[in-house]
């Protein structure tokens, strides 16, 4: 009988060792998930991201932390499905345990997590997530969810002034990816700001995600009267359709959003047809502001490449939601929603901003121009 009543009080004092051993873990540490696109159709958009967190992530520990408790990341790859990207925020929030989500970089993915989020009661965070429904919708504001970049209304429409003032624009043509809601809603907004301009829209034309021949449709267009085009979608049909336009004579400025923003554009499209090519972005490298200069350099320094504009809205990503967490009266997913809700004044490599009561950055946009496929200007542009 004693024997037994020993061997409980020893299995009792090295359950409760055990214990005490993950609780003095889990204080120094800081748990949050990571949910991108890191293979798939969009996994450009993820890599680019995740490597800008990273970089966030290793530059605040090694400055000792937030409070002094190192940031545990704990990452995942949601295969560029949605669905995916749904089971594995469960998994994070509910057996990881993580405090806060960054990610996924895609509208859709991302809006697929939010219920599970605000089901949780975890904020989850993007930094690419343009929508205009991402954070808030006809039923208010998403409470859970917060995101750095502008959104497709506000794209849209720095893009239609872009194309009447600056360029000086007033008859356009939209091809737009009619398959998503990210390039809807820039066709929407670019139509309606440009009209609303005096500019008028000559034609409007669709295609869907995967397409790759786009000749019909430049025949079509080719006879009428424009002299600009707006192309509202991604990196991998843009570059065919600027290449196939160019290759049919159609030499007008072209305009598009964020979402031309990848190498894989000039590896589609071709140096020479990437001339007189603009679009909306978050950042560029041509910036010569301190913050961006120094971000360039420490991403260079661990990379051995130049970033791109989802590498410097991941660094951002991660520096806002860790900002937030540090603000934050205690570590929970209700006071760092808060706090990310409060953010004001926010110095980041992509611009400074605030959060609005809509859990959206008020900050500028930035227009680049191309030329031979490269960044040859850049100018930052309010609405």
């Amino acid at each position: 009988m004693k024997k037994i009543i020993c061997a409980v009080i020893m299995t009792a004092l090295v359950l409760t060792l055990f214990a005490g051993c993950s609780e003095t873990t889990n204080q120094n540490e800081i748990k949050i998930g990571i949910n991108y696109e890191l293979t798939g159709e969009v996994a450009t958009y993820g890599q680019s991201s995740v490597e800008g967190i990273e970089l966030a992530i290793e530059q605040i520990n090694n400055a000792g932390g937030i409070d002094g408790k190192k940031i545990a990341p704990f990452k995942y790859d949601n295969k560029s499905d949605p669905a995916e990207a749904t089971s594995l925020v469960t998994k994070l929030m509910t057996q990881d345990k993580v405090l806060a989500v960054l990610g996924p970089a895609t509208t859709g993915a991302f809006k697929a997590t939010i219920p599970v989020a605000t089901k949780n009661k975890i904020p989850v965070a993007s930094g690419s997530t343009t929508g205009d429904d991402v954070t808030v919708d006809a039923n208010g504001v998403k409470e859970y969810a917060f995101r750095i970049c502008f959104n497709d209304s506000y794209q849209g429409t720095g893009m239609a002034n872009y194309a009447l003032n600056n360029l000086s624009k007033k008859k356009a043509v939209i091809i737009m990816d009619s398959s998503s809601d990210y390039g809807k809603g820039l066709a929407e907004n670019f139509e309606k700001s440009f009209t609303a301009g005096g500019g008028a829209i000559v034609a409007k034309e669709a295609y869907i995600k995967g397409d790759t021949d786009f000749n019909a449709i430049l025949t079509k267009i080719k006879g009428q009267d424009f002299d600009v085009i707006f192309i509202p979608g991604y990196y991998e049909e843009a570059g065919l359709i600027i290449k196939q336009a160019r290759d049919q004579g159609i030499e007008v400025p072209v305009l598009g959003a964020d979402g031309f923003d990848s190498p894989v554009l000039l590896d589609l499209a071709g140096e020479k047809a990437l001339n007189d090519v603009y679009f909306s972005n978050h950042y560029s490298s041509l910036d010569t502001s301190d913050i961006v200069v120094n971000f360039i350099k420490d991403f260079k320094a661990k990379y051995n490449k130049e970033p791109d504009a989802f590498n410097a809205l991941g660094y951002d990503l991660a520096r806002f939601v860790a900002d937030g967490i540090g603000r934050a009266d205690k570590l929970t997913g209700d006071a760092v929603k808060s706090a990310l809700a409060a953010t004001e004044n926010f110095d980041g490599v992509t611009g400074s901003f605030s959060i609005d009561e809509n859990h959206n950055p008020v900050k500028a946009i930035v227009v680049i121009q191309l030329k031979d496929g490269k960044q040859f200007s850049s100018e930052r542009v309010s609405n």
